[in-house]
């Protein structure tokens, strides 16, 4: 934490990962750090803190993941001068922004300020017709709660395994759920069809703001459109909470077909919310011929895993 005139005015968690067998390590900060951008001595004094703490910690690099749009909108996109400031900071005292993005660096919000009614009216004509599909051809949904988590870790390796991503064991969500239902901020809604669980999402709720973190779907009865009718249900649920914003958490680098997330953002995109995007992960190196190697070899080590690895 650093300091201001009136208390704490920034704070930062910083993950450690020791790289064995060598006595190096890596540090992250995840969405952090947490401060005011416009408050250039604070600023300073927490980037001094973490080069610090790299230095003392014999760390390769610190990754920083700060939750600070750089610019809004999709084809104009207007800058946001504090982020803009920060990023100009940081490359001024040598930090490098990262070939390694851990979090998503572009994310699409939505305004829930206006009614249902007006929020419905702005979007797309397909996404508010397939909506109003779900729901003629039977599709419900329903708030789930502990009891689905299995069915809904079942779901998310299923939509992995089609879509082609990655995932972590099933104990490490079933930990994240619990966690975030435990403490009041996670609410998870299920799209069935005639009994059937055909979608899901996981949302966690922070403050004013509503996160879409996980979201899942089988194969079946994909032509009733569930997940438009559950993503609208979810938006309702966020503004009941009292929630003023929600987040659809996740868009493409670069808005093309080529990118990973396109079909993921044509399937956002309808529901007509405002593009930000974020400063994006940036490294501070100590040691910047061994980051250097650390960057260019282990990407390589990590290509050369993935060629052994069975089909």
């Amino acid at each position: 934490a650093v300091a201001g005139d009136g208390g704490p005015a920034g704070a930062a968690l910083v993950l450690r990962r020791r790289l064995r067998p060598l006595s190096f390590t890596i540090l992250y900060v995840p969405k952090g750090p947490c401060l005011d951008a416009a408050d250039a001595p604070s600023v300073e004094r927490m980037l001094d803190a973490l080069e610090a703490l790299a230095r003392r910690e014999r760390a390769l690099f610190v990754k920083i993941d700060p939750d600070l749009p750089l610019s809004c909108g999709l084809d104009e996109p207007v800058d946001s001068p504090p982020g803009v400031a920060f990023r100009d900071r940081l490359a001024a005292r040598g930090w490098r922004f990262s070939a390694d993005q851990i979090q998503f660096r572009n994310t699409v919000l939505l305004d829930l300020a206006p009614d249902e009614d007006a929020l419905l009216a702005a979007m797309k004509q397909k996404t508010r017709y397939n909506i109003r599909l779900a729901a003629r051809r039977g599709v419900t949904v329903r708030a789930g709660g502990p009891a689905d988590f299995d069915l809904l870790a079942a779901m998310y390796a299923e939509t992995a395994a089609r879509d082609g991503f990655a995932i972590r064991p099933a104990a490490y969500y079933q930990d994240a759920w619990q966690t975030f239902a435990d403490a009041g901020m996670g609410h998870l809604l299920l799209a069935e069809f005639d009994g059937r669980p055909l979608a899901a999402v996981f949302l966690v709720s922070d403050g004013e703001r509503a996160i879409y973190m996980y979201g899942a779907s089988t194969d079946e009865e994909r032509q009733r459109m569930p997940n438009y009718l559950l993503q609208w249900e979810a938006i309702r649920w966020a503004r009941a909470q009292g929630c003023t914003t929600y987040d659809f958490w996740g868009a493409p680098d670069t808005f093309d077909e080529r990118d990973r997330l396109w079909g993921v953002w044509r399937f956002k995109a309808g529901f007509e919310g405002r593009v930000v995007r974020h400063l994006g992960a940036w490294d501070y190196a100590p040691r910047p011929l061994l980051y250097h190697l650390y960057a260019v070899l282990m990407p390589r080590y990590l290509d050369w895993l993935r060629a052994r690895a069975p089909e």
